[in-house]
């Protein structure tokens, strides 16, 4: 390409660089999960003194492997709230909430998988099956299938929770702030069911 055919063609490249895009537009604000169970500041666990336990981060379909919130209408079909976005996983914002929630709630320390490899206490594992909006009832539904084992037996126990929230309308606010209030009742129902 010459010199002057280059010169001609930057106007028309700076033209098209408005018109190209390379993803959708950023929603406003990007959605997360806060624990309603409070934490002590500066309070000091060891793993001597307190039962530990180990969270793995949940399995999900495939509909809950976005940062998109799926809303169920009918049997089969599945659209997703406009301009509303989680700020990771869902997966991973269960798997914090449920450690805040346990640690607040039964006093156990809860460790990472580093950490539990030198003593891993009890295990909870489970699979976050739903996380979204039922159109018809205009709920929030959290649904988790948990498995836990205790300690070093290795008798696994399985629960299924759920909850659901009304929400007020199918817009991104509304929508968060209902599965931030389904999901944190079913960690504080995780956590009673782990300090038995």
């Amino acid at each position: 390409m010459t010199k002057r055919a280059l010169l001609l063609a930057l106007p028309l490249l700076a033209s098209l660089s408005g018109c190209i895009s390379f993803g959708g537009k950023p929603p406003k604000s990007l959605l997360t999960l806060t624990s309603e169970a409070t934490l002590p500041v500066g309070e000091s666990q060891r793993s001597n003194v307190a039962a530990t336990i180990t969270i793995a981060v949940p399995s999900l379909p495939q509909e809950l492997a976005s940062s998109r919130v799926p809303v169920h209408s009918g049997g089969t079909a599945i659209a997703f709230v406009k301009d509303a976005q989680w700020v990771e996983r869902p997966s991973q914002l269960l798997q914090r909430l449920l450690g805040d929630t346990i640690t607040a709630k039964t006093g156990r320390l809860v460790l990472s998988s580093r950490q539990s490899l030198t003593d891993p206490g009890a295990y909870l594992m489970g699979e976050l099956r739903r996380f979204g909006i039922q159109e018809e009832t205009s709920e929030a539904v959290v649904t988790y299938d948990a498995a836990l084992i205790r300690g070093p037996e290795s008798v696994v126990e399985k629960r299924r929770f759920e909850a659901r929230v009304p929400v007020s309308e199918i817009e991104a606010a509304p929508v968060g702030a209902a599965l931030n209030q389904a999901a944190n009742q079913v960690a504080a129902e995780v956590a009673d069911w782990v300090g038995k």
